[in-house]
């Protein structure tokens, strides 16, 4: 069950909330819409229902606040507008990675994928879905954790009427089997086809609360249906008369719609009317029947690839109610390296990330050898293809950048919606994306140079020493900088939820950041930490290795450069701004 409490979002500048004092049940075994023209505060709702947009109220799922529930997407389905994805991931892989952040095996894509028709198309890209085909998609999404309860905004917007009634088919069974469905919807006809209880607002207020034959038959518009071999006729006269009275009496409109054939609809007037119309004027009249307005039954289309066709509406609800109502084995609990697994993932599901890298070694390598024919000196510069007029190698800004990347749609994704409002997850997902980012950089900075030194060494031969004094000192200090670049451009995209602002704090550690430190750090100082290193060694309680001082020797060098201190500056600024986002929208 859901229950909405008091949902009120935050009022907008001289404008009154989107929602206001909001409250609502959907109840298990039943399909729930919530309806409301556009603008009427649906989609906000939801997003105030998923704690994804700032507000007040509570909404509680089998009596837990979202943020009680440890699992959340194993609980809630979710499914908001489009299914955001990579057009070059496959539908199978954009399951699996899902599956993985979800805590759930990756066998389960298969399953969902084959419950909503989709499983003979399970390796095409997204890119080549078609409108109906990513609307399956979303719902598998939403379906992978096995949930008992399903919240989707306004899934059969722009739907063909066959998709329609397989999204209908399918939601009916969900609920036949026991599960709570919130449904938003801006057609008062498919809300009284599809629901069982409709709950109207309008301007973000609670208007009505109806069974669906209570709001069929009060909110939706009534007409008579007429069958008759006069029907051109019939028609004819029923607009005569309808005029006429309202002319004269100041009556109703009456309109009168022909459908083809011996049909027609008469909006405006009752059965009685009509019959004694059609009996004045000798009409014969072989269907004679009050309604509302539906657009009849439509065979679904049961399965968009093509695979076993329902003949009927009837055997494709029973397919769909009998795919969900399949015993489904206990899913293991989510493990510490399942945020791992969802990042492998999605670093590796599709060919950005190879492609930033390839161009990245290429440019460094082009650049160390046009370095290296102007008779640079042998240091890190040349070997990393680091001109002086460039603020970072291309290395490090390939490796900024694919750390700018990493958070490319986490938080846009539907089926983890209900996770976002989980702080373990988000830090865990942030351990794992820190923990990949690392090992991609540290590669990344360890191939530039072996390929930049084996090229040098190829085409220039011993003119070239690629061993020059410290090396040790310059290669960690490389790969600092690369590591460096990569956390500050994955920080700083998590930080703003933008790719491109994770670019734009990369690039300005050192256009912006260094200068400054290193003014400041050019002044002469009072003091300096000579000798640290020793006093460490005689202070420690245990005694490290004589050669441990070296090292400590090497950091300090490396942390006494303005890169040095601008990085670990940012990154600690970063690191802390994202914590305390994380933890400020936590629910209190």
């Amino acid at each position: 069950m859901i229950q909405a409490i008091g949902l009120t979002s935050v009022p907008r500048r001289n404008q009154p909330p989107a929602v206001d004092d909001l409250t609502f049940e959907a109840r298990p075994g039943r399909v729930t819409a919530l309806l409301g023209a556009p603008g009427a505060g649906k989609t906000a709702a939801l997003r105030l229902m998923l704690r994804l947009d700032p507000g007040r109220g509570v909404t509680l799922y089998r009596g837990r606040a979202l943020d009680r529930i440890p699992h959340p997407t194993r609980e809630i389905g979710v499914l908001l507008g489009d299914v955001p994805g990579h057009p070059a991931r496959t539908a199978r892989g954009h399951l699996r990675m899902l599956s993985a952040a979800s805590g759930v095996p990756a066998e389960r894509a298969d399953e969902v994928l084959d419950v909503v028709g989709l499983s003979g198309l399970a390796d095409q890209r997204l890119g080549d879905f078609s409108l109906g085909m990513d609307r399956r998609l979303g719902i598998a999404a939403a379906l992978l954790g096995d949930p008992h309860t399903l919240v989707l905004d306004e899934p059969a917007r722009d739907l063909s009427p066959r998709e329609t009634a397989w999204l209908h088919g399918l939601l009916r069974g969900y609920a036949a089997q026991g599960g709570a469905v919130l449904v938003s919807s801006g057609d008062p006809i498919e809300a009284a086809r599809l629901a069982d209880q409709v709950v109207t607002i309008d301007q973000g207020r609670l208007i009505a609360d109806q069974e669906a034959a209570v709001f069929a038959g009060s909110r939706l518009r009534p007409r008579v249906a007429v069958q008759s071999p006069l029907a051109n006729r019939l028609a004819h006269v029923l607009a005569s008369e309808a005029d006429t009275a309202q002319e004269k009496v100041g009556a109703p409109p009456v309109e009168v719609v022909h459908e083809g054939g011996s049909r027609i609809c008469v909006y405006g007037s009752s059965c009685a009317a009509v019959g004694e119309t059609a009996y004045r004027h000798g009409i014969l009249v072989h269907r004679l029947v009050e309604e509302v307005a539906d657009t009849g039954p439509v065979t679904p289309l049961e399965r968009a690839d093509g695979r076993g066709e329902a003949p009927d509406s009837e055997a494709a609800s029973e397919v769909a109610a009998g795919a969900l109502a399949r015993p489904q084995p206990p899913l293991p609990a989510p493990g510490p390296a399942w945020p791992l697994r969802y990042e492998l993932r999605r670093a590796t599901g599709v060919r950005t990330g190879w492609t930033v890298a390839v161009l990245a070694l290429t440019a460094s390598l082009l650049v160390s050898v046009l370095l290296a024919r102007t008779g640079a000196a042998v240091d890190l510069r040349l070997l990393t293809g680091w001109p002086s007029w460039l603020p970072l190698p291309p290395a490090a800004f390939g490796a900024g950048l694919l750390g700018a990347l990493a958070f490319g749609q986490e938080f846009r994704y539907p089926a983890l919606a209900p996770d976002q409002g989980s702080v373990p997850r988000r830090l865990g997902l942030l351990g794992a994306k820190l923990a990949v980012t690392a090992a991609v950089a540290l590669l990344l900075a360890l191939m530039a140079v072996a390929l930049d030194a084996a090229v040098l060494r190829l085409l220039f031969g011993g003119s070239v020493v690629l061993r020059p004094a410290g090396w040790g000192t310059m290669l960690a200090g490389w790969v600092g900088l690369t590591l460096g670049c990569a956390w500050a451009g994955l920080l700083a995209a998590g930080l703003f939820r933008s790719t491109a602002l994770g670019v734009v704090a990369v690039l300005a550690v050192p256009t912006v950041v260094v200068p400054v430190l290193g003014g400041v750090l050019s002044q002469p100082a009072a003091r300096s930490l000579i000798g640290l290193p020793e006093r460490l060694r005689s202070a420690a309680v245990v005694q490290w290795p004589a050669g441990l001082d070296q090292g400590v020797s090497a950091a300090l060098r490396l942390m006494s450069q303005p890169i040095g201190w601008a990085l670990a500056l940012c990154l600690t600024g970063l690191l802390g701004a994202y914590v305390l986002t994380v933890f400020r929208g936590r629910p209190r």
